[in-house]
């Protein structure tokens, strides 16, 4: 298993062009790129996205992932069959965008139950791997190499807990299974900054914890920092360093302790920070230097990425 290093586009959203991301990835020498989805991609002409890809080539970047920004997709948890039918048709169009741009893989957080019926969750979740394992043929038409689920940090939004990671990752690699000629594989993207806290505060599952569980099913996953509570998210920087709890040197060695668990030959790490106070003029130009600061730390600890 190797590794390699990209960036998420989320902090650009509204804020800066993605020619002028992908100008400052070829000056730091990144070339993947995961793609944030904006509620305007589920609209927007194809050839918007033929464009994007090209733009991308010229700077020597590959889009190699899409991954969701928002939690648009959740419908399958609703129990409201119209917004579930809503979130399969996004979800096939965020594949469609995928293929467009030249992705191996598409991917999404599965969705949130309403706290106020989390009785429904287990309903939800039988829904969503209903869908997912539709889509996994869905993409495989399309071309792509794979479909990715991000477990996160909260009871609402499995998987959460080690267990439900195990179950969805038996749920999908069954299914390819027994279609492997006519699906993709669904892969975890995970988040070395996720983990669960309960309601009194006490942390159930660390980040590491939930990142080993995931680790032999995964595809790629967000280089992100966050405090002891995962409250808050941010980057690598000098003070980001001192009060995150996410030590990349940490990752380095459960990467090598693990690797001979990980299915995947390769490893995508991108960058996912969402950057300074969005549309402020004090703080808008400051997300370069966050951007740099993070990537030269990552690479303090990863100098082969």
């Amino acid at each position: 298993m190797t590794l390699a290093l990209g960036i998420k586009s989320d902090a650009v959203e509204y804020r800066y062009s993605y020619e002028w991301l992908f100008a400052l990835m070829r000056d730091l020498g990144v070339v993947n790129l995961q793609l944030g989805s904006s509620a305007g991609f589920y609209l927007v002409d194809d050839d918007y996205f033929v464009d994007l890809r090209r733009a991308a080539e010229r700077h020597d970047v590959r889009i190699r992932s899409c991954f969701t920004a928002h939690r648009e997709l959740g419908g399958f948890f609703t129990g409201d069959a119209r917004l579930e039918r809503a979130a399969r048709a996004m979800y096939e169009r965020w594949i469609r965008v995928g293929a467009l741009v030249g992705a191996d893989s598409v991917g999404s957080n599965p969705g949130a139950v309403y706290r106020d019926r989390m009785d429904g969750k287990a309903a939800g979740v039988a829904c969503y791997l209903r869908h997912l394992t539709e889509l996994m043929g869905v993409a495989r038409r399309a071309c792509l190499r794979a479909l990715t689920i991000e477990p996160m940090s909260s009871l609402a939004e499995p998987p959460t807990t080690v267990d439900e990671i195990l179950q969805m990752a038996e749920a999908t690699s069954r299914h390819h299974a027994e279609h492997p000629d006519a699906t993709v594989a669904a892969w975890f993207c995970g988040d070395i900054s996720h983990g669960l806290v309960d309601a009194e505060g006490r942390v159930v599952h660390d980040h590491w914890e939930l990142f080993r569980a995931a680790l032999p099913w995964m595809w790629e996953f967000h280089f992100k920092n966050t405090d002891s509570r995962y409250h808050s998210t941010f980057g690598f920087g000098p003070s980001d360093r001192e009060r995150g709890i996410v030590r990349l040197a940490e990752l380095a060695a459960i990467l090598a302790e693990e690797s001979a668990a990980v299915r995947a030959s390769e490893l995508v790490g991108y960058l996912e920070i969402g950057g300074p106070k969005l549309g402020r003029d004090y703080s808008d130009p400051l997300l370069r230097g966050q951007i740099e600061e993070s990537i030269a730390a990552i690479r303090d600890v990863f100098p082969s990425i």
